[in-house]
């Protein structure tokens, strides 16, 4: 079977993040790096491209840059007024530099840098599918009161999520979104608790609610489905649990259908939108918004674009939301002066730059009040890809480590869950440490239902286990190489943020 390759997911620097909240894009300095090629439009100079059309506001500047849109050309797919975001499609190469110059425009910029198609993720390597073998063995080990396979899930153990769902599995009251590749809702782990009202697919840029529309196209599209079970994967005697396994699941399909498996800007935006419109308390975001890996702020099509999802997920925290989001699989220092950045674009060829990692941003994970979250193995020390940073990440979770092997039935150190297909399978990277973070905020909100998504991320951080940095230099993968240095002390450091989350704390 064919896998996709790892794609990294970084974060940024929260001094920075915070300026955003005010004057998003009005930053002084801000530094693409050479080498700067062609721009969007003119790198997809045949066929249509999608675009982000972000005006001022009000209704009346809303209608005259419609207007101005179809009068250059474009097609508006559709628009989101109360944030002031325009979807448009467009085939002139010119699109972009006419509608930047109307009136009443904020920011515009091309979404992606190849032709829209006729018709993203954070774990590391292919997922490794649960053999009878293995099943049979965990199913034999399972102590009382356990799911079947839960003796492969250190993870639960880990964070007390075992012992929390005794005293309070979570409430049916309280929703996590899974935004991600889709959902198999027909799973038995997952249909007892999915929320068929609250899900749609958004990969056009607007909300489908056709029922089954969320679902992955086909069992290569298995990322939500994993992220979904690791939330809240029912406790029914079937299979595996999630770490809130009495809360509600839903699913928002932003990846495209193909093999790319993309998530682009406008398919986000919506996901945000229609997530804050439709009761859900937490989003999960698993990825970071392609095809830019950094969008720098002098460069106009990555300045909308960071303008644009902005936009969206304020809006969902503003209507009650919490949005939790990966830090990124690169092993990176997040906080450091510079980073390289060869993967972007990730939709045509890509091209080597050196960013600014304090004036370029990683989206979603670090725009404003968006809850960070590093990656640890099953000895509760950083897994050896999860990128960290002081000032960065907000709290840790399991995400899996091949290097640390637990003491179960599989000894297998990544992360068991939910695959399409009534499959169960392992896999790793720090799409697995945010749903954990995701499935405590839940309980969190379970225990406080009148929590404000500003007092659930101080709760998070309240709650959390701090090791602490290590004492011995850090050698994730045992090659007697130092991999990183971890900056902070015990109470807040680089590599946890204020600690690795405790969902046993979280209901009690």
């Amino acid at each position: 079977m064919a896998h996709l390759p790892s794609r990294r997911r970084l974060a940024l620097a929260v001094p920075v993040v915070l300026a955003l909240t005010a004057s998003l894009g009005f930053l002084p300095g801000a530094a693409s790096a050479a080498p700067r090629t062609v721009g969007a439009a003119e790198a997809a100079d045949a066929g249509t491209l999608a675009y982000v059309v972000n005006t001022k506001g009000g209704h009346h500047t809303i209608a005259s840059v419609k207007r101005a849109v179809v009068a250059h050309g474009g097609t508006i797919v559709t628009s989101y007024d109360r944030i002031g975001v325009i979807v448009v499609h467009s085939d002139d190469p010119d699109f972009g530099t006419e509608i930047r110059a109307v009136r009443g425009v904020q920011s515009a910029g091309a979404t992606r840098t190849a032709p829209l198609k006729a018709a993203g993720t954070t774990d590391v390597g292919a997922v490794e599918y649960l053999s009878g073998a293995q099943a049979a063995k965990a199913a034999q080990e399972a102590a009382d009161g356990q799911e079947p396979l839960e003796a492969d899930q250190w993870d639960l153990r880990a964070i007390g999520a075992d012992k929390a769902a005794a005293i309070n599995p979570g409430s049916r009251k309280v929703t996590v979104a899974v935004i991600d590749t889709g959902v198999d809702d027909t799973h038995p782990d997952i249909a007892p608790n999915f929320s068929p009202s609250q899900s749609a697919n958004c990969v056009s840029g607007k909300a489908d609610t056709t029922y089954g529309s969320w679902r992955p196209v086909d069992a290569e599209h298995y990322h939500g489905t994993h992220v979904a079970g690791e939330i809240a994967a029912a406790r029914n005697g079937i299979g595996v649990a999630g770490v809130a396994p009495g809360v509600k699941v839903a699913s928002i399909t932003v990846a495209q259908p193909d093999e790319t498996q993309l998530f682009y800007p406008e398919s986000v935006v919506c996901a945000f939108m229609f997530a804050a419109d439709h009761g859900v308390e937490i989003t999960n975001n698993s990825y970071y918004v392609d095809p830019w890996l950094y969008n720098c702020m002098d460069d106009p099509d990555q300045r909308a674009i960071v303008d644009a999802v902005n936009r969206a997920q304020l809006y969902a925290q503003r209507k009650g939301t919490l949005n939790v989001a990966s830090a990124g699989n690169s092993n990176d220092d997040l906080d450091s002066d510079a980073l390289l950045d060869d993967s972007s674009p990730d939709d045509s060829a890509s091209v080597t730059r050196t960013v600014d990692p304090h004036e370029c941003f990683d989206v979603p994970t670090q725009l404003p009040g968006v809850v960070t979250v590093s990656a640890v193995g099953v000895k509760g020390t950083k897994s050896y890809y999860s990128s960290y940073g002081l000032g960065v990440v907000d709290v840790a979770g399991p995400g899996g480590d091949k290097y640390q092997i637990p003491d179960t039935p599989s000894a297998n150190g990544r992360i068991l869950s939910t695959l399409p297909n009534n499959e169960y399978g392992f896999l790793q990277g720090t799409s697995m440490a945010s749903p954990h973070v995701a499935g405590v905020a839940a309980l969190l909100k379970s225990t406080h239902p009148h929590a404000t998504p500003a007092l659930l991320r101080a709760l998070l951080k309240v709650q959390a286990d701090n090791p602490g940095c290590p004492t011995e230099p850090y050698d994730g993968n045992g090659d007697g190489v130092v991999d990183a240095t971890c900056a902070g002390g015990k109470r807040v450091n680089g590599f946890y943020g204020f600690g690795v989350v405790n969902a046993l704390r979280a209901v009690k």
